[in-house]
């Protein structure tokens, strides 16, 4: 029974060790769902199409650049852009086969000879310390680059579709692009919508008071001022009445109480009630 156990520990250690070594000298096809992987340790990448002539010519040479991958230290990969298209846009792949080195997330585009032993000496020699990384706010694993990403499965999906209709429907290309059309105008209108209704609800317009209310306030206000003012120039003036009449004499005073008021004397005005 134990003689049982040792022999099966022995098989699954022998095989975890042949897989470990056939998938270190193996080509490692990336996608959009284990691209991630490449952020840690050493990697070669070449993105290409099965229909480019280039990435054809290229295939054999990259797989015996990968046998080599354990002598190197370093993993070997590959990545179709015709389905994975966000992974172009990720790297901003502009031309077939494209070809990064990739250290610990820092990525660098290999621009030498595409032969096995340019391929060798460029990573066994350091050759990639003369070539200057990919800047930060242009790397694979930013924000910026993410949403560039998005864009280009979003372009990809609607080719699909646009094939779907020409093919399955037999709709004719003007009809496909009228769809489209439609459907963007209708799309356009909808988030046009949306947009105004959230900045109402965060922004809420301010109330418009009507011309005549603002006037007629204007108006009120400007009477009260000079009602005010008059009120205050009678206070005076009486003031300086009274210190006049205390200063005169006792004879002059009787007659002036004798006499009717004098016309130039300024009568107060009985003020507004509140």
């Amino acid at each position: 029974m134990a003689l049982t156990k040792l022999t099966t520990l022995g098989i699954l250690l022998i095989s975890s060790a042949f897989y470990y070594a056939f998938s270190q000298n193996t080509v490692i096809e990336l996608n959009e769902d284990n691209w991630y992987q490449i952020l840690h340790g050493e990697w070669m990448i070449e993105f290409y199409a099965p229909w480019c002539p280039a990435c054809k010519g290229l295939q054999s040479i990259w797989k015996e650049f990968a046998l080599l991958g354990s002598e190197l230290k370093i993993k070997v990969g590959q990545v179709d852009v015709t389905t994975s298209p966000g992974l172009s846009g990720r790297f901003i792949v502009t031309a077939l086969p494209t070809i990064f080195h990739v250290l610990d997330g820092n990525f660098r585009q290999y621009k030498n000879s595409r032969d096995k032993l340019s391929f060798i000496s460029f990573v066994k020699e350091q050759k990639w310390k003369s070539v200057d990384p990919i800047p930060s706010w242009k790397s694979p694993g930013s924000i910026q680059m993410s949403i560039v990403s998005s864009f280009f499965k979003l372009s990809q999906m609607l080719r699909g579709i646009h094939s779907h209709l020409m093919e399955e429907f037999g709709l004719p290309t003007w009809g496909s692009y009228l769809i489209f059309a439609i459907a963007t105008i209708i799309l356009g209108a909808l988030l046009g919508l949306i947009l105004v209704c959230i900045i109402d609800f965060v922004y809420p317009p301010k109330q418009i008071v009507p011309k005549k209310v603002q006037q007629k306030g204007k108006s009120d206000k400007q009477s009260d001022d000079e009602l005010t003012d008059e009120d205050i120039k009678d206070d005076l003036f009486d003031d300086v009445e009274k210190s006049n009449g205390s200063q005169e004499s006792g004879s002059e005073s009787t007659e002036e109480k004798t006499k009717p008021s004098s016309p130039n004397v300024k009568k107060r005005k009985p003020r507004k009630a509140d």
